[in-house]
């Protein structure tokens, strides 16, 4: 071979072997960038596991999700604050989040896709934002009611009568965001004192005080308790699930709704994907999946279709719910019921 032939040889190889490296390097480089994401969950499983899977699929984010109670999520964020292990917190009341906040547990972020949901619905600061409201409400069992000869209760008043003594059930204020929501909603009807008064009454008529907010109504639909306390949307679930004897009703002096919503976790170790995923969350699409699952809430995103099943109850009376100031108070009103009922 000539001298010049073996040069061109040479340049060749240095050519291709320059491809093979940038080719390993772009591998490599796309290696680094599969990205991963860990959550917490306020939500139902079922609508957390379909919306996690569709998530997936869009963006090729592995995720894992771990599903609680708002309470729990906030006492798990609390523990882990010097070393978070998750970076997103998705679902449940945003009083919880406003605890998080003013206890430096919340990272700003202010999505692109933020700026369609009205200013009620997200922290003024970016600290969180809104993807759903539910309304609270009675559950009650039908058969149950006949059985006793009780008429449905239509007022918060209703529930201390004595014929449901021992057969109401709510979920612990302490790790429930949907009890604290009733708290909350309670002590703003009617004061602190009377307020506290008055969940000292009702303390003697319940019969249990499960861990999450959705046990009220899954127990009165397998016919454990007669009334439930709880969101309204979640009843519809069940009765759609085949708990026909659940009936619904809102108290006629006015109810308490949630702002659930969605945040980012400060510290987190997945920052690029719970930027990505909030973005995706707030969608039209992110905020719709729901309803597939059986989730029946109000939807902040103007775009995104409401559940029609959710008709039912769109004309419950509401209170002006202060969400700020529910926020700000819960550790110390959780502590006066606690003190109140003894628990």
């Amino acid at each position: 071979m000539s001298r010049s032939k073996k040069l061109i040889a040479l340049v060749l190889s240095i050519v291709m072997l320059a491809g093979l490296a940038a080719g390993c390097g772009g591998a490599k480089e796309e290696a680094k960038k599969q990205l991963q994401l860990t959550l917490y969950c306020g939500l139902m499983e079922d609508h957390m596991v379909m919306t996690v899977k569709e998530f997936e699929k869009d963006t090729g984010i592995k995720v894992s999700a771990v599903r609680m109670s708002s309470g729990e999520i906030l006492g798990r964020l609390k523990a882990e604050k010097n070393s978070p292990k998750a970076s997103i917190w998705w679902g449940g009341p945003a009083d919880g989040f406003i605890q998080a906040k003013a206890d430096g547990l919340l990272d700003k972020y202010v999505s692109s896709n933020a700026a369609m949901i009205p200013a009620k619905f997200k922290d003024a600061e970016g600290y969180w934002t809104g993807i759903y409201v539910g309304y609270l409400g009675f559950v009650s069992n039908k058969k149950l009611l006949d059985e006793k000869k009780v008429s449905l209760p239509q007022s918060w008043q209703d529930l201390l009568k004595p014929e449901f003594k021992g057969q109401i059930t709510m979920a612990n204020p302490g790790s429930s965001g949907t009890a604290y929501t009733m708290l909350a909603t309670i002590v703003q009807l009617m004061g602190e004192e009377k307020g506290l008064a008055y969940m000292k009454q009702l303390d003697q008529q319940i019969k249990t005080y499960p861990k999450s907010g959705t046990a009220p109504g899954r127990m009165v639909g397998t016919g454990e308790a007669t009334v439930g306390i709880t969101f309204l949307h979640d009843g519809i679930k069940y009765r759609e699930e085949g708990m026909k004897d659940l009936v619904l009703s809102a108290p006629s002096e006015g109810t308490g709704y949630e702002t659930g919503a969605v945040a980012m976790v400060k510290g987190g170790p997945d920052q690029e994907a719970a930027k990505k995923f909030i973005d995706w969350i707030l969608t039209k699409k992110g905020q719709e999946l729901g309803q597939a699952a059986g989730s029946y809430q109000f939807l902040t995103n103007p775009e995104a279709a409401a559940p029609k099943q959710a008709a039912e109850i769109k004309d419950v009376k509401l209170i002006n719910y202060d969400l700020s100031w529910a926020g700000n108070n819960r550790t110390k009103l959780v502590e006066k019921w606690s003190q109140a009922v003894k628990k």
